[in-house]
């Protein structure tokens, strides 16, 4: 009788043990999403922060620029910002005039963090995928408009997505294809070179290589007009986090108002509901396994037993 008291009650034991462990896992993969979506990109130090004018355009190529709440978990040699991206350019004896944004968030900086002297556009491009049509046919329009309203000046156009290598390229050496006519091998190499890195993604590298090119309907049809940047300086640090999410939400009204959210760069209202539904469940699962090891091992050490 006392061996099978033991042997249940370490089972029970093991069971609660075992709930315990699952929850600190959840409980660390909830910490390491949360540190994802607020901290430094993934392997964005491994880049360069600016290319070079990419010769015979007006392209110039730079990864994401951060805002002061990210930059600060930087040291300052290695932070990187809007007015970094300014004094890069300027240096080269060049002058920014467009920033078109391909990252598929708003975290990094919001249009409060642009300089007054830029404009500013959002394309959202999701990663790792191909840009759809939609994507590469906005992307030549804000081009196109661009250049057509800076006929007189040799202002460039920037462009990044996170890394400013995989997106930025593709659609920069899909534009140089489609539009200025180039091949494909002539289009890499001017961008490779000019980005100091090279294109990493072969799914992006084949499509341009291999598939047909885009039809240039309507590319002179702008879909909206960019908008100018709000920040006349950097801003004072004891500034930054009281304005922060009065910033954050300036970009995400200014992404909804200008259609850039498309229904084929969002998750579906369906999927977010379900994948809310199946965390709360996960959740009282979670407790209602906690409250029967806790009445179970009650049971087991109860000396009436």
């Amino acid at each position: 009788m006392s061996w099978l008291f033991i042997c249940r009650n370490n089972l029970k034991a093991s069971a609660g043990n075992r709930t315990l462990l699952g929850v600190a896992m959840s409980q660390q993969q909830q910490q390491k999403k949360k540190k994802k979506k607020t901290g430094i990109p993934d392997r964005w130090l491994d880049y360069r922060p600016v290319g070079s004018r990419i010769p015979g355009t007006r392209f110039i190529p730079f990864k994401v620029p951060l805002k002061a709440a990210l930059n600060c978990q930087l040291p300052a040699s290695q932070s990187f910002d809007l007015w970094d991206l300014l004094d890069s350019v300027r240096r080269q004896n060049q002058e920014l005039g467009l920033i078109i944004d391909l990252t598929f968030t708003t975290r990094y900086y919001s249009v409060s963090d642009i300089p007054q002297c830029c404009a500013y556009i959002k394309i959202p491009t999701e990663g790792h995928r191909v840009p759809n049509d939609g994507a590469i046919l906005s992307f030549k329009r804000a081009v196109r408009h661009f250049l057509s309203q800076n006929q007189d000046n040799s202002r460039l156009i920037g462009v990044h997505c996170t890394h400013g290598l995989n997106r930025t390229g593709y659609l920069i050496c899909r534009y140089l294809i489609d539009v200025d006519g180039l091949d494909a091998a002539a289009a890499l190499q001017l961008f490779n070179s000019s980005r100091g890195h090279h294109i990493e993604r072969k799914n992006y590298i084949q499509d341009l290589q291999r598939a047909t090119k885009r039809s240039n309907r309507g590319i002179d049809e702008p879909e909206r007009n960019p908008i100018m940047g709000l920040a006349g300086g950097k801003k004072p640090a004891k500034l930054i986090k009281h304005k922060e999410k009065v910033e954050s939400n300036t970009t995400a009204q200014h992404v909804k108002a200008s259609g850039d959210e498309s229904v084929e760069n969002q998750q579906p209202k369906d999927k977010q509901q379900s994948q809310k539904q199946t965390k709360h469940r996960a959740r009282r699962r979670y407790k209602t396994r906690d409250k029967k090891s806790a009445h179970g091992s009650a049971q087991g050490h109860d000396p009436a037993s």
